[in-house]
């Protein structure tokens, strides 16, 4: 259970910051900035919900949860002690990756193939979630470049991956399932008027 009685610390007015097991590190050090993506991301989805409709935004909740528990996941190093810790740290799993493979599969099902890449925009809604998939691109970039420093949950790079791709199939879904998609014309613009 967390506790938030008083919002300001003054633990961190000296540029670190506590992770997870307690110990610290720079506020800019590359597991904050994993994780502090995921945050960047998870607000940013909370715009997206303003749009939504109520089945889309019962996913979109679902998710914003997931995106804390990877926040949780990322800020607790040294997976590998896991099984040492007096309390069990949380950590995406499988299940939470197989969730978002189905709801592609199934949002996937009743759109039209897609003939050209699409640019960004559409309904407002299609927008936010374009803008949540770069935000998720991101944080994947940021999580993968962190695991070439120290160990990663392999699940949440997994997870974000996937989460990038749900968002782009649901951008097409909330763009009239596709019918308002706005497609790339390759070079339309390199002749002169």
């Amino acid at each position: 259970m967390v506790v938030l009685n008083k919002i300001y610390t003054k633990t961190g007015d000296d540029g670190e910051t506590a992770l997870g097991d307690g110990s610290r590190v720079a506020k800019h050090s590359m597991r904050v900035t994993a994780y502090g993506t995921v945050d960047e991301l998870n607000a940013t989805l909370g715009i997206a919900r303003l749009e939504a409709s109520d089945d889309m935004n019962a996913h979109l909740a679902r998710i914003q949860n997931d995106l804390f528990d990877l926040g949780a996941d990322l800020c607790t190093p040294n997976i590998e002690k896991d099984a040492e810790r007096p309390y069990p740290a949380l950590r995406i799993v499988e299940a939470q990756v197989a969730r978002l493979e189905k709801e592609i599969d199934k949002m996937n099902a009743d759109l039209e193939p897609l003939r050209s890449f699409i640019l960004p925009g559409g309904t407002a809604l299609s927008a936010h979630l374009h803008m949540c998939r770069t935000v998720c691109r991101r944080a994947e970039r940021n999580c993968v470049e962190l695991a070439t420093m120290e160990s990663v949950n392999p699940m949440a790079v997994k997870y974000l991956n996937r989460l990038s791709d749900w968002f782009f199939v649901a951008g097409r879904v909330a763009n009239e399932g596709g019918k308002a998609d706005i497609l790339w014309t390759p070079g339309a613009n390199r002749e002169a008027d």
